[in-house]
């Protein structure tokens, strides 16, 4: 995480600076068609685009760095001698076999498609995912593969 927290610091610092070229730039690029347009100065638009970009990069570099130092230890991604399996933590498990999230991502595709085209068909696509959420939480309860 230490990596990430410098490389989010990098990027502050790059975005701050090509916020200050920009700016720099687009004000010497309008004072030179100050004929064409009303006012010279920088563009605005971009540089408030830029700024905020540094800020936002700050901001995440500060809550990396935050939740870093509360954490403690060493992550093995911050270790020159750790291996893979190190970081390879439990995710949960997953059925491969599982015919249902097919059909969830049908409702939810239909739903989509509902919003998008015409609100009617919402009302055969939510049936149809919660079927096929109901159908994902509970296949284990019941037939071959019940606990």
């Amino acid at each position: 995480m230490r990596t990430n927290v410098i490389l989010f610091w990098v990027l502050t610092g790059f975005f701050a600076l090509a916020t200050a070229v920009y700016a720099f730039w687009s004000s010497i690029d309008g004072a030179s068609r100050i004929a064409n347009s009303f006012s010279a100065g920088p563009e605005w638009a971009g540089t408030i685009a830029l700024a905020l970009t540094s800020i936002l990069s700050a901001f995440i570099a500060f809550y990396l760095g935050r939740v870093h130092k509360e954490q403690g230890g060493e992550l093995p991604e911050d270790r020159l001698d750790a291996n893979i399996d190190d970081g390879d933590a439990e995710l949960g498990f997953f059925s491969p076999w599982s015919w249902w999230p097919i059909v969830l991502a049908g409702g939810a595709a239909l739903a989509f498609l509902g919003l998008a085209v015409g609100f009617w068909i919402t009302f055969i696509a939510v049936p149809l995912a919660l079927i096929g959420l109901v159908g994902w939480v509970f296949e284990y309860y019941r037939g071959n593969f019940a606990r």
